[in-house]
């Protein structure tokens, strides 16, 4: 049985995120957890609200040991791009692109 948790219109780059992604895939719930608290990136701290929330659906809504859980899919989705500008020199300006991503973590039993 899958259970899903999902973020949306987070504030980074899915790029950014996708690199964390890559290091918990097909780990379990508890090692993953483990590595991200040491990770010194902004995107370690919204990955693990999301897994914790993955964690407490499916408690409540299946009833599964949270002990049995590995974490099967994750990925990172480009949400809506924020635009934005900077003033520069000579009266231009240039654009800054400020990306969201829609954060999406998927579990299933061992």
């Amino acid at each position: 049985m899958e259970i899903r948790a999902t973020a949306k219109f987070v504030r980074i780059s899915p790029q950014k995120v996708r690199l964390l992604m890559d290091q918990i895939r097909g780990k379990r719930v508890e090692d993953a957890l483990n590595s991200l608290s040491f990770t010194p990136k902004k995107g370690a701290h919204m990955l693990m609200k999301l897994i914790n929330s993955a964690v407490a659906n499916a408690e409540q809504n299946s009833g599964i040991d949270v002990d049995s859980l590995r974490i099967s899919k994750v990925f990172a989705d480009e949400g809506p791009t924020l635009k934005r500008w900077r003033p520069r020199a000579r009266g231009r300006a240039t654009r800054i692109l400020k990306r969201t991503s829609h954060l999406t973590v998927i579990l299933d039993e061992i």
